[in-house]
């Protein structure tokens, strides 16, 4: 086990049970052997202790910052290939908190900063062709490995109001060791440092989940239905736009979808009249795509992917079909209602929607999504919580990383001494 871990049990078991019996015995050990109560709680070797009587006397061995990072959506997809059209692009984003423990913990921002890197994805231009063609699809110049919000893959976040952000980092799902087999479940390690003296006051290591896992080619691959007679299967897409909606797709590439589909994801206004890029992908193919997970999958990432992989669906019934687990149905609807959403993106499902307040207990959301949402002390609900669609505790090793480097195990962040330097004696976060 890291010596941090196993420091940080320590503390927290010691500062609940020690009582004043443990206090008189290190006063007489003290008096009667004349030796010091100093020296390092820690031995030479990283997995021993010295003797526990000294532990609760020595606070400097923790940490005095505490940061919290997360992706916020628990996904990011984009194209494989632009040449021919763009749905999404490589766009990332992490959020962090930085907390300065106490009784209370207090949420510092200033005075410090945060910066991101990918230690096994430091670059992106040589895994995607997308800034081959960003400038005709987005109308904008960049450098290559450089985001559309102008993020690079190694870079500063930036503060807004009491978190930071890192927004639209060009991350691909192709890892510098191995290239050509994607790995969905990247990691970041994010590291708060003192503004004026660099140095490192907390790091974490965080997912920033990415997929091209875009199955198109399912219906629109050359031999399937509708399929087409194209080269490629964006092609095969342009070609049957072009004859149901009289377009002139093909000889305009590459194209923008949300050039004429409004896509609340990108901030794209789109043409006044032209359905959603999201209600018009899900009309169109409701009749074509049943209404369960792997539905789903054949347009979100994906069956090798499995996006979802939070703690509802492994452990909690569904109520629409007692047969199985919650899946994307259970809160987003079927295609048709996904189709009617008058604000894709902007309008999801709420967690107070099932997790309704009672006499003692409070879950409303103080923002109209989650991710936004804010709770106990003015942390994020994704900060102990994590990300929408990999609530804790997630199906991927990789999403428990940083549970088990901030309190010693998985799950939701539960351990109270993660923040606060002695346990507190009120209730809960979510009590009234």
């Amino acid at each position: 086990m890291h010596k941090y871990q196993l420091l940080t049990q320590f503390k927290q078991v010691i500062t609940a049970r020690v009582s004043m019996v443990v206090i008189l015995l290190a006063i007489f050990l003290l008096i009667t052997t004349g030796s010091p109560a100093m020296g390092s709680v820690q031995s030479n070797n990283p997995t021993q202790l010295q003797p526990a009587i000294f532990l609760p006397l020595v606070e400097n061995s923790f940490p005095t910052y505490v940061l919290l990072g997360w992706n916020d959506l628990g996904m990011h997809c984009y194209n494989h290939d632009f040449q021919d059209l763009a749905v999404l692009p490589p766009y990332n984003t992490l959020w962090a908190q930085v907390i300065l423990r106490g009784d209370p913990p207090r949420i510092i921002t200033q005075g410090i900063r945060v910066q991101y890197e990918f230690p096994d994805n430091k670059t992106s231009s040589n895994k995607t062709n997308f800034w081959s063609y960003v400038a005709q699809l987005f109308k904008v110049q960049l450098p290559d490995n450089v985001g559309l919000k102008g993020k690079g893959m190694a870079d500063v976040m930036d503060l807004h109001t009491d978190h930071f952000v890192a927004e639209g980092i060009p991350l691909t799902e192709f890892s510098d060791s191995d290239p050509t087999t994607p790995y969905p479940y990247q990691l970041a390690i994010l590291t708060a440092r003192d503004s004026h003296t660099d140095a490192v006051l907390a790091s974490l290591t965080v997912v920033a989940p990415v997929s091209t896992e875009m199955h198109c080619d399912t219906c629109h691959a050359t031999g399937k239905e509708p399929g087409g007679n194209q080269a490629r299967v964006e092609l095969n897409i342009l070609a049957t736009h072009d004859n149901e909606e009289h377009t002139n797709l093909l000889n305009s590439r590459p194209v923008l979808c949300a050039r004429c589909h409004s896509s609340n994801a990108l901030g794209a206004p789109g043409v006044s009249g032209v359905p959603s890029l999201s209600n018009a992908m899900h009309a169109q193919h409701s009749e074509v795509i049943p209404n369960n997970v792997d539905g789903c999958y054949a347009c979100h990432p994906g069956p090798t992917t499995r996006c979802l992989r939070d703690a509802m669906s492994l452990n909690i019934t569904s109520q629409i079909d007692p047969n199985r687990k919650m899946n994307c149905i259970d809160c987003h609807g079927g295609m048709g209602q996904v189709a009617q959403n008058p604000e894709p993106w902007l309008n999801e499902p709420r967690c107070d929607g099932c997790h309704l307040s009672t006499a003692t207990k409070e879950y409303n959301q103080d923002q109209a999504l989650y991710r936004f949402s804010k709770g106990h002390g003015g942390v994020y609900c994704e900060g102990c919580h994590d990300s929408t669609h990999a609530i804790a505790t997630s199906r991927e090793p990789n999403d428990a990383l940083k549970f088990i480097a901030l309190q010693g195990h998985t799950g939701t962040l539960s351990e109270c001494t993660v923040c606060h330097i002695t346990q507190p004696t009120g209730t809960g976060p979510h009590s009234k």
